[in-house]
C-alpha cells in the first residue's frame, strides 16, 4: 500500500528543521520514501489530504500499565501506599487473562484516538497484550512486571524467558520484549541479580520504577544506605539500556548516575501529581544530557492515557516549580513524546521522528479548531494548546489505522461492552 500525504506541514523531530510547510509525505509498503517535491511517477494506492494538518511522529507512551483501565475512577484520592495495598493489589489478586486482555485493548482504543502509535507496558498476562497489539495495529512493547514471591521466583523469570522467545520481533518487528523487576522496593538484591542474568542472556533491555516516592528513597536509604538508583545502579542493573519509571526524588548523584549509564527515566507527570508523589527535576536532568522520555503510568493513578496531556504537564510544571519561565519549552516536551522516547526503546533507527527511510509512524493533526487559532507558533500549539481529540489520522507501519477520528482496526463498542462486564464480575468476585 503506497499513501501520499499532500500539502502538509510537518513537524520532523529530526533533521535540521524544526518545520517543514506545505510539503507531501510518500509512503511505501510501511517506510517513509520521500519528504518534498513529488515525482511524476509515483504509484498512489491513497491520497490523504493534509491541507489545515500537522504530520508529527507517533507519540511514544513509555511507561504504561494498560489493562488497569479496568480501574479508572475505581479508587482515588488515596494515599499511594493505602492506594496500592488496600485497592489496586487485592483487585489485581483476582484478574484474569480475559480481563487484561479486555483493559488493555480499551486502553489502545484510548491512545490510537489520542495520537500515540507506541507504548511500553508493565502488567500481568502479556500475552493477552500482545494480542491486542496484533488486533490493534499499534507498536509496542511487552514487559512483565516481575515482583518477588518465594514460591513464584523461578517461575516468573520462565514467563518473562518465554514471552521474550514468543512475541519478541513479532508481526515484523512491531513487538519488543524487555525483561521488566517491578521495583527495587519489591525485588531483593539478590532476586534483581537474578532478573539482570535473565537480560544478560536475552540482550534484553530493562523497564522498572524507580525512586518514585520519597518514602521509597527514606526506605532504600534506611535499607541499604544509598538511594534506589545507587542502589541498582551497583548491582549492575545499568549494564543493560534501561528505561526507568518516574525517577522523582532524585539528587545530584543519582542524576550522575543517570547520565553515564544512558538510563532513560519516564517523566509521568498526571500520575506523580494525582498520587502526590512530586515533581521530577525535569529541566536539570535535560540539560545534564539525559534522554527523558514521556509516560502516562496507567489508568487508575492518571486517569487517562491521553499523551498530549502529558506534553502540556511537562512543558509547564518545571516553570512553576523552578519559577523559570523557560525551563523544558515546548519542543523539548514534544521531544520527550517522540524521539527521545523511540531513543529509550532502541528504536529511534526506525521510529520517533518524520525523516526518509524510517517507518512511517505518522499522526496528523487537525489544526482547523478554534482553540488553535490563530497559528502563530504551530510547536507553542501542540504542546500548550492541541487536544488528544485533535488527531484526525493514524499511521503505524504504514497502515493507517485510524482515518477521520475512525478507528480502523478494533470494534469500540464491542472492547467498551467487555471491558465492563469484566470489571463487574472482577468486583463481583
Amino acid at each position: 500500500m503506497n499513501i501520499l500525504i499532500k500539502d502538509v506541514t510537518v513537524l520532523p523531530m529530526g533533521g535540521k528543521k524544526e518545520l517543514i510547510e506545505n510539503t507531501n509525505i510518500y509512503i511505501e509498503g510501511n517506510t517513509i520514501v520521500h519528504i518534498g517535491q513529488l515525482s511524476e511517477n509515483l504509484k498512489v494506492d491513497i491520497i490523504i489530504d493534509g491541507k489545515n494538518k500537522v504530520a508529527m511522529p507517533g507519540l511514544i507512551n513509555a511507561h504504561t500499565h494498560l489493562g488497569m483501565s479496568l480501574f479508572r475512577n475505581y479508587a482515588d484520592d488515596l494515599p499511594l501506599q493505602k492506594w496500592l495495598t488496600q485497592k489496586i493489589w487485592p483487585a489485581e489478586d483476582k484478574l484474569t487473562a480475559s480481563d487484561v486482555y479486555w483493559g488493555s485493548l480499551l486502553s489502545m482504543v484510548e491512545m490510537i484516538q489520542s495520537g500515540t502509535t507506541t507504548f511500553c507496558d508493565m502488567y500481568f498476562f502479556m500475552e493477552e497484550v500482545g494480542k491486542g497489539l496484533v488486533e490493534s495495529g499499534m507498536r509496542g512493547v511487552l514487559t512483565r512486571g516481575i515482583i518477588e514471591e518465594e514460591k513464584q521466583k523461578t517461575e516468573k523469570i520462565e514467563y518473562t524467558r518465554n514471552l521474550y522467545d514468543n512475541w519478541n520481533n513479532n508481526q515484523d518487528g512491531r513487538i519488543k520484549v524487555m525483561v521488566a523487576p517491578h521495583a527495587p522496593y519489591t525485588c531483593s538484591p539478590a532476586y534483581l541479580e537474578e532478573i539482570l542474568d535473565l537480560a544478560i542472556e536475552l540482550d534484553s533491555e530493562i523497564h522498572i520504577h524507580l525512586s518514585e516516592t520519597k518514602k521509597e528513597v527514606e526506605d532504600s536509604f534506611k535499607n541499604y544506605g544509598k538511594s534506589p538508583i545507587k542502589h541498582v545502579y551497583d548491582l549492575g542493573l545499568f549494564n543493560r539500556p534501561t528505561v526507568a519509571a518516574h525517577c522523582v526524588h532524585v539528587d545530584d548523584e543519582d542524576i550522575n548516575i543517570l547520565k553515564k549509564n544512558n538510563v532513560s527515566p519516564v517523566n509521568n507527570p498526571t500520575s506523580n501529581l494525582k498520587l502526590a508523589s512530586g515533581f521530577a527535576p525535569i529541566d536539570k536532568m535535560l540539560k545534564s544530557g539525559i534522554n527523558v522520555t514521556l509516560g502516562t503510568d496507567g489508568s487508575s493513578s492518571n486517569n487517562n492515557l491521553n499523551m498530549f496531556e502529558e506534553i502540556h504537564l511537562a512543558s509547564i510544571i518545571n516553570k512553576a516549580v523552578n519559577m523559570d519561565a523557560v525551563s523544558v519549552p515546548a519542543m523539548d516536551a514534544l521531544k520527550m513524546a517522540t524521539i527521545n522516547g523511540a531513543k529509550a526503546l532502541n528504536w529511534d533507527e526506525e521510529i520517533g521522528s518524520i525523516e526518509e527511510n524510517k517507518k512511517a509512524d505518522i499522526i496528523l493533526i487537525d489544526m482547523n479548531k478554534p482553540h488553535l487559532y490563530p497559528l502563530h507558533n504551530i510547536v507553542s500549539a501542540l504542546a500548550y494548546s492541541v487536544q488528544g481529540s485533535d488527531v484526525d489520522t493514524v499511521i503505524v507501519d504504514g497502515n493507517i489505522i485510524m482515518e477521520k477520528r475512525e478507528i480502523k482496526t478494533l470494534d469500540i463498542e464491542k472492547i467498551m461492552y467487555n471491558a465492563q462486564k469484566a470489571i463487574n464480575n472482577l468486583i463481583n468476585r
